[in-house]
């Protein structure tokens, strides 16, 4: 179980300091999936950074199993079971796909490596021994990223947008993965999207706004919500325009 208790996170910015998060309090129980959704600079990837560790709080505590990691550093979070798939992926020129996957997987894990690069849409053959470099578009990255996340046996798995960038093909893969993921382990999901399929996903959804906790529901309630929209922009829906799984909204 992952409890956030009124955490609040100030930031430097170009006018000063920024509150980016305004006591937040969520308690995310193992073997659930949870969607955090909201306007753009609400304070969603905010609070994944939280938890992660990339951003420390101004105050409040993040307990995991009970044990305060307030003010661990992102590696020891990493070795107690939390993951992070960032929204724009690095690159890790000289090292190949298959030995980043290996490492991610570790000793204790044994995984299929081809396996995991199918979930993500990906094919072992053509990926294994490349090396991460300038050749791999950002949807390729975002995809191995995303494997690397899936190697391991975690606690808690956060995708920061996982669609982004993502074939129609390869999201439908990756949901499906996510499902066989929380079927299979005790990981607790979180996932930051707009995306209607993902929100079909959640145990619960999250809503974030002003960097606060708007409301939390269920995924039948935010999906009827969407669906009673007066509007022809469906931004949050799969949108298969250019092939891809989203689409921009020019309103």
């Amino acid at each position: 179980m992952l409890q956030l208790i009124n955490v609040s996170v100030t930031l430097e910015g170009d006018r000063g300091k920024v509150q980016v998060l305004k006591e937040i309090s969520l308690t995310l129980e193992n073997k659930k999936i949870y969607v955090i959704t909201g306007p753009n600079g609400g304070g969603k990837s905010s609070i994944a950074k939280a938890i992660m560790g990339i951003y420390q709080p101004a105050a409040g505590q993040i307990l995991l199993d009970g044990a305060d990691i307030t003010h661990m550093e992102i590696h020891e979070r990493a070795r107690l079971g939390i993951g992070y798939a960032f929204q724009q992926p690095s690159r890790f020129k000289g090292i190949k796909v298959r030995d980043l996957l290996s490492w991610a997987a570790g000793t204790d894990n044994p995984t299929d490596i081809c396996d995991l690069l199918y979930d993500v849409g990906l094919c072992a053959q053509d990926y294994l021994d490349r090396e991460i470099n300038a050749s791999f578009s950002g949807g390729e990255l975002k995809r191995i990223e995303i494997a690397s996340i899936l190697a391991r046996n975690l606690k808690v798995a956060i995708f920061d947008e996982p669609e982004a960038g993502i074939d129609l093909w390869s999201f439908q893969k990756l949901t499906e993965t996510i499902e066989n993921l929380n079927e299979k382990y005790d990981t607790t999901i979180v996932l930051i999207s707009h995306q209607e399929r993902i929100l079909q996903l959640a145990d619960q959804v999250i809503l974030v706004a002003n960097g606060r906790i708007s409301e939390i529901t269920s995924r039948e309630k935010i999906l009827e919500d969407i669906e009673s929209l007066d509007t022809d922009c469906r931004c949050r829906k799969n949108c298969s325009r250019g092939g891809r799984a989203v689409a921009e909204c020019n309103r």
